[in-house]
């Protein structure tokens, strides 16, 4: 949603319609995660991705139908042997997608000044509880349009819409669950899709800060609960649905916009341009401290969102951090690496790295045990800092740095694929 927001926004202003695909759930080996979106206008310009290409093409005809009919799609593409030419990921996971006509104008505005302030704030998405498909049978399948790049089906099968119960306890409709939209030559199955219209619970859609919300369910009881939810999950930093206990046959999906994890880079040395740079592509915010002025300057590194002047370990103590900050010290000085050690390696933060050679570290190691710090609190740091890449560069040395910060923060085994089994991608 970050990448696409911008976009929305603009077609907010001109009055372009839109629809809203978004991920809620995936399983397996499926290429994108929860929260992530694409977007399709009324004159066909698409931006953002569900799927990194196993399945646009089918989102991209629902999102239409959404625009066509305003109804709202609730549909699971997964992988299946028996249907060599069915929607669907190549990879062999599922990915689970909502697709609606666009949110309120009051919601999208909410999430863009949120998201352009670096503020934190939560989408929530009104959603039936799914129902499993009625038969096994295989989807129907139109003729493959000749388009080398998406290969993507031309139109959905007519969809069903589901009755509307007066207290809009909505129900999906067993029948017409299967799209007819294909993508060619994938080996899929389209698991099981719910069609609802766009009055009640179902299809509501919140923006929620510390503060506020932004749009409504249209029942006040409805409108607590998910409150209280989306806070609950915006506080812990996750995404994914859960149950509205007061209304039965309804979910929401909550996809949080926490503020970016922090990566903090104490040394200003060549390496340090290099680390803020891969770091601020990984999406850190990026901040090099050294209590050096002359070498601590905007200037020697462009890509840092911050560069900060202060003796490291008194910053350290003095700024916020959470379970997702990554602390890189690459001063190897003895005067600023003891006393920064003792402050980070004391946080409940997600990495600590040092640089210097194994004689160094086995040095620092000593000289940290007098200052205090127990063998359970020395196994946090990571030193030598960076994985064994062979690197030689400020660059390479970038890379394997970054590279055992992503490893430590998604629980990778730093292995080379070829040297493992089972899926390349692991739910969390």
């Amino acid at each position: 949603m970050r990448e696409i927001i911008e976009r929305l926004t603009a077609w907010q202003r001109s009055g372009t319609r839109y629809a809203l695909a978004t991920v809620i759930a995936t399983g397996g080996s499926a290429p994108r995660t929860p929260g992530a979106a694409m977007a399709v206008a009324e004159d066909g310009e698409a931006v953002g991705s569900v799927s990194g290409g196993c399945v646009e093409g089918a989102v991209y005809d629902l999102c239409l139908r959404a625009l066509e009919t305003g109804d709202s799609f609730r549909e699971t593409f997964g992988y299946s042997d028996d249907t060599a030419f069915a929607v669907g990921l190549t990879c062999g996971g599922t990915v689970e997608v909502w697709v609606t006509p666009a949110p309120p104008p009051a919601v999208i505005s909410a999430l863009s000044e949120a998201l352009t302030a670096g503020r934190p704030i939560a989408l929530a998405h009104l959603l039936p509880t799914p129902t499993p498909p009625t038969a096994p049978a295989a989807p129907a399948l139109a003729p493959a349009v000749a388009d080398a790049e998406h290969r993507a089906a031309p139109a959905l099968a007519p969809a069903v819409v589901a009755a509307h119960p007066a207290d809009a306890a909505l129900a999906a409709s067993a029948s017409g669950r299967r799209a007819a939209s294909a993508l060619v030559p994938v080996v899929a199955d389209v698991v099981g899709s719910d069609v609802l219209g766009r009055e009640g619970v179902v299809g509501g859609v919140l923006a929620v800060d510390g503060a506020a919300c932004y749009g409504s369910t249209g029942e006040v009881e409805v409108d607590g609960v998910v409150v209280g939810e989306a806070r609950g999950m915006l506080e812990a930093g996750v995404s994914g649905v859960r149950s509205v206990r007061c209304r039965e046959g309804v979910e929401v999906f909550v996809a949080s916009f926490a503020e970016p994890p922090r990566l903090l880079v104490f040394g200003a040395i060549d390496y340090a341009g290099s680390v803020a740079s891969l770091g601020r592509f990984l999406g850190y915010r990026v901040t090099v401290c050294d209590a050096r002025p002359v070498f601590a300057t905007p200037g020697r590194f462009p890509d840092a969102h911050e560069v900060v002047v202060d003796w490291p370990h008194r910053y350290l103590a003095a700024t916020s951090t959470d379970a997702r900050t990554a602390i890189v010290v690459l001063t190897h000085d003895v005067k600023f690496d003891i006393p920064l050690l003792k402050v980070a390696l004391r946080l409940p933060v997600g990495y600590v790295g040092a640089m210097g050679s194994r004689r160094t570290h086995a040095e620092r190691l000593d000289r940290l045990r007098d200052a205090g710090l127990s063998d359970g609190e020395l196994t946090g740091l990571r030193s030598p800092i960076g994985l064994d890449l062979g690197a030689r560069t400020p660059e390479e040395t970038a890379v394997s740095i970054l590279a055992e910060i992503v490893a430590a923060r998604r629980g990778g085994r730093a292995l080379p694929l070829t040297a493992t089994d089972g899926p390349i991608h692991h739910d969390h």
